[in-house]
């Protein structure tokens, strides 16, 4: 059953579509029969999931495009939000 929305095909994260549990295994559409994911901590509605690691430093990808930089290394199945992502929109090159 699909409870993930993967915005774009190089996204590194995927967006709940409800509440989710603590290990729970994630599905969205397109996802490849192989990947084996769940959630490392509860995931509140709409928020995002990482579904590959992304170190710190590195840009997490939604919509195709850098919506900010990780402040901390990001294990797949994580919680990204503002305790571990940065935004660079507006800030100075």
């Amino acid at each position: 059953m699909v409870n993930a929305l993967r915005i774009h095909p190089q996204d590194t994260v995927v967006v709940a579509l409800s509440d989710l549990p603590q290990d729970v295994r994630l599905a969205w559409a397109g996802m490849e029969e192989k990947v084996e994911l769940t959630t490392r901590r509860p995931i509140p509605f709409g928020h995002k999931v990482a579904i590959v690691a992304i170190r710190q430093g590195e840009a997490v990808i939604k919509y195709g495009a850098s919506i900010g930089l990780a402040t901390q290394d990001i294990a797949p199945g994580d919680h990204v939000h503002v305790h571990n992502l940065r935004s660079v929109r507006g800030a100075a090159q």
